[in-house]
């Protein structure tokens, strides 16, 4: 089983994880820089795409979070100012929005999106890592090996019909056994590093400025010793 692929390392290492190129339904803007590494049933996908020029999207055709890794990309929604990302920087784009893409030279970004049939939030949504947080639920005592964390979050982005929830979060160090993932989540860390231990005793380890995806059901543990912080998306599956 997958436990987590890697989608970004930030010192421009070159990773395992395995990508095919594809379009993410008929009208997807990004259908020829798109390279997906994971697809769910729950029509959710991640992976990372590049973009240069300059394009008009009326309607968004599903949700997507970005986060840009190298260059720069400027989106505008309609009848808003210009939103700049660079590197380490991350928006969220709900399904119907009305925008411009524009990018001068090659820019890359690490992403992940959903199918959404009935968009009720449209909008440009950046995310930032000095984030309005608020305190969290931390992992359940039962799980840990070790003093439970203080977890904070700042959710900026929730779609009810995708299950699709989108923000910053960052904890305090801490240990919990491998379990099953509970959800489908995509994570771009913004400070700190992180062990993740499979059920074969292998550990990945990631660290500030690593993005990567780890589906629902995969067997993972966590382990840090110091302030992790991060843009996350997360979905909730179906049972």
């Amino acid at each position: 089983m997958t436990v987590a692929l890697v989608l970004h390392r930030a010192d421009g290492a070159p990773v395992s994880t395995e990508f095919r190129r594809a379009a993410f339904g008929n009208d997807d803007p990004f259908a020829r820089q798109r390279e997906i590494a994971w697809e769910g049933p729950d029509s959710m996908i991640a992976g990372r795409a590049s973009f240069i020029g300059e394009l008009d999207v009326a309607s968004f055709p599903h949700i997507e979070t970005i986060v840009v890794v190298e260059g720069e990309l400027t989106l505008t929604e309609a009848g808003a100012a210009p939103l700049v990302l660079g590197p380490q920087a991350g928006a969220v784009i709900g399904c119907g929005t009305a925008l411009r893409i524009q990018a001068g030279s090659r820019v890359r970004f690490s992403f992940c999106a959903a199918a959404c049939d009935k968009p009720t939030k449209r909008g440009l949504i950046p995310l930032r890592a000095n984030a309005d947080f608020r305190p969290s639920k931390a992992p359940p005592k039962e799980t840990l090996l070790g003093p439970t964390p203080d977890c904070r979050s700042d959710n900026v982005f929730a779609e009810e019909g995708a299950q699709y929830l989108a923000g910053t979060w960052d904890s305090t160090p801490y240990h919990r056994v491998v379990r099953p993932h509970r959800l489908n989540e995509f994570m771009h860390l913004l400070a700190g590093s992180v062990r993740f231990a499979a059920p074969d005793g292998s550990v990945l380890s990631v660290g500030t400025g690593d993005a990567l995806f780890v589906p629902h059901g995969a067997p993972i543990g966590w382990e840090s010793s110091d302030r992790v912080a991060k843009f996350y998306v997360v979905q909730s599956v179906q049972a």
